[in-house]
């Protein structure tokens, strides 16, 4: 009897909890339907066949039910949209491919993946070699979310330029552009979404549309993260040009009013206690703002 009223007692506990979530949050029962069609990055996806559908559900349950992560995405998604997406609009790219980086990195900036891709666009060491990215034992410019940015845009710009379809330009994200190449001349497509690939990169373009969908209207995903509950971008509260060896960043950290801590945590890319710049390049270092 008393192991039955402990049971009962951690059941409702469980469900308290759990009805404390998000306002307007209901429990995880069904992912959305899948729509018609979706609109990206100015081009229309018709989901129209069997398959395309099945896809599409699969990655829309997948949205629905990894709840940590996708409530922590939510809650990141305005510090990091906020700092790319003028880049993106700078360099030509439609905005949309601003969830490369939530399908990348789930929108954070520390990830490194296991085979070592690295920062919110996931860039390993050859690419971000290819792409003029320093990395060493002090400096891994991958986790320089501004240098990483465009970097990516590089990219996606030259393989929109063999490819002309932005779901192609995706899939070689995921796939490389060698690879999109050989298929397209096999198969005699033009659109990655017609192609047969790998399995990964077919669901990485659908988890790719999902993502548009998941932060365009999270509630229907059974999400609802007030705007006050994500994270802010907060602008440095300066930069400082150094291009002279630094021998101490704890001590170049306090010199500018700030911790070694909050130094590099705004500046990911700053890898040693310390920036001897072998290489003689200039750098820019931020120094984080009091909040």
């Amino acid at each position: 009897m008393r192991r039955l009223i402990l049971v009962l007692a951690v059941l409702s506990c469980c469900l308290s909890l759990s009805a404390q979530g998000y306002p307007g949050r209901r429990l995880h029962l069904k992912s959305p339907a899948v729509p018609a069609y979706v609109v990206f990055a100015g081009d229309t996806i018709r989901l129209n066949t069997l398959e395309r559908r099945g896809r599409m559900d699969r990655e829309l349950l997948t949205f629905t039910n990894m709840h940590s992560t996708s409530i922590l995405m939510l809650k990141r998604s305005l510090r990091y949209f906020t700092l790319v997406t003028p880049l993106l609009r700078e360099q030509g790219i439609p905005e949309d491919l601003k969830y490369l980086m939530v399908i990348e990195s789930n929108l954070d900036p520390k990830a490194v993946s296991v085979a070592g891709a690295a920062g919110l666009w996931q860039f390993t060491k050859e690419t971000a070699k290819t792409y003029k990215l320093l990395v060493n034992s002090e400096v891994d410019e991958r986790f320089d979310i501004t240098k990483e940015t465009l970097a990516a845009c590089t990219y996606l710009k030259r393989s929109y330029a063999k490819f002309h379809d932005w779901m192609t330009v995706a899939a070689s994200y995921n796939a490389g552009q060698q690879r999109l190449v050989d298929r397209i001349a096999e198969q005699g497509e033009t659109c990655g979404l017609d192609l047969w690939l790998p399995e990964e990169t077919m669901r990485y373009m659908y988890r790719l549309l999902t993502a548009k969908l998941f932060f365009e209207n999270p509630q229907s995903f059974g999400f609802d993260v007030p705007m006050e509950e994500r994270y802010p971008y907060v602008p440095p509260k300066k930069t400082v040009l150094v291009s002279d060896p630094i021998e101490d960043l704890a001590a170049f950290a306090k010199e500018h009013g700030t911790t070694y801590a909050r130094l590099k945590n705004e500046n990911l890319w700053l890898r040693d206690t310390k920036l001897l710049n072998k290489e003689n390049r200039s750098y820019i270092i931020l120094i984080p703002a009091d909040k």
